[in-house]
């Protein structure tokens, strides 16, 4: 008695079997990944930490609003942006940011004019020029400077900076007083001025700026740089044509993060300027102001109307600070620090 069994024959032994049809595409294969228990806690403990640093953000900028809102409610959020005269304790009790708001941006753009040069070329010089002694001492000390408090650099601002800085004013307004900028306001010391502020804020934000493109840098890969010379290329070139591409994104990071400490500066700001509340395109003359050497002269005074017209004008800094980052996440995101550059 013979069996025979149903249903198309076995391809004989030694023979490829058909392939499949081309209307059953192959069904890609699900990886599963079982992480260990030290992998869980460390992705939820850095996952939490992300959280919550968001979280006292929102906290922060809700708590300035909340106290703030009842001065500015009696003002009115378009007077309290659009007006210039300081004054919570009389009567009526007036505030606005517009004066301190622009002299903030001011003196922050006239730190990156004179920082970013600077630490664009002392990151370039110790990461490519240096030896590797004087790398380290340089890296050393650029790491120190980076600590001194505010107070240090105001100080030395004020008895010496300022001093020294006072014949490059005049020449720049004997020389260059047909441009608005340049005039001095009919006062011959050219002391006090957001010119000053601005220039001592962009010799502390050197060495962050400096620091952190250092070590974008100095991330470069060795084989593009000895690539780029054994086809002939000059220092300058490999630093032009290599290193700059590779940490584009990267330094305009730093320069962002030197633009935040320049848009907080307090009390080397505080120290240097001489408080004004007037809009003026003249740089040289002595008066100018911004909003955190604002909140730092004046908090303690005007009683509660006072207290809070501060922490509105807190508030302002800290959105405009918010809105500045997310414009530097959006130009480090379209310029990529590595290879893709």
């Amino acid at each position: 008695m013979s069996v025979t069994s149903e249903g198309p024959p076995s391809p004989p032994v030694g023979t490829a079997a058909e392939p499949p049809s081309p209307s059953q595409p192959p069904v890609p294969r699900t990886i599963r990944v079982s992480r260990s228990k030290q992998d869980r806690l460390y992705r939820g403990s850095v996952r939490g930490t992300a959280i919550a640093a968001f979280v006292v953000l929102f906290l922060i900028g809700t708590f300035l609003l909340l106290k703030s809102l009842p001065a500015i409610d009696k003002e009115g959020w378009g007077t309290f942006l659009t007006t210039t005269a300081w004054n919570p304790s009389g009567t009526p009790p007036t505030f606005g940011i517009l004066a301190v708001l622009y002299w903030t941006i001011v003196i922050a753009v006239i730190a990156l004019i004179v920082g970013v040069p600077v630490s664009l070329c002392a990151a370039l010089f110790i990461t490519d020029y240096a030896p590797l002694r004087l790398r380290r001492a340089l890296v050393a000390l650029i790491d120190l400077l980076a600590v001194v408090p505010s107070v240090i650099f105001g100080l030395w601002g004020l008895f010496l900076l300022q001093g020294n800085l006072q014949g490059f004013a005049r020449f720049l307004s004997n020389h260059f007083n047909w441009l608005p900028l340049f005039k001095s306001g009919g006062n011959p010391e050219f002391t006090n001025s957001a010119f000053i502020a601005g220039i001592l804020v962009g010799v502390m934000i050197v060495p962050i700026v400096t620091s952190v493109s250092r070590e974008i840098f100095s991330l470069t890969p060795p084989g593009e740089r000895e690539g780029a010379m054994a086809l002939g290329a000059t220092k300058a070139s490999v630093i032009r044509t290599v290193v700059l591409p590779f940490g584009r994104g990267g330094f305009i990071g730093a320069v962002m993060l030197g633009l935040g400490r320049a848009l907080g500066e307090t009390i080397a700001v505080a120290i240097i300027i001489s408080p004004s509340f007037i809009i003026t395109a003249h740089l040289l003359s002595p008066g100018a102001n911004s909003i955190a050497a604002l909140i730092a002269r004046e908090f303690g005074q005007g009683g509660k109307t006072g207290a809070e017209a501060l922490l509105g004008a807190g508030f302002v800094l800290f959105v405009f600070t918010l809105v500045v980052n997310f414009a530097a996440s959006y130009i480090v995101n379209r310029s990529r620090t590595g290879a893709s550059a």
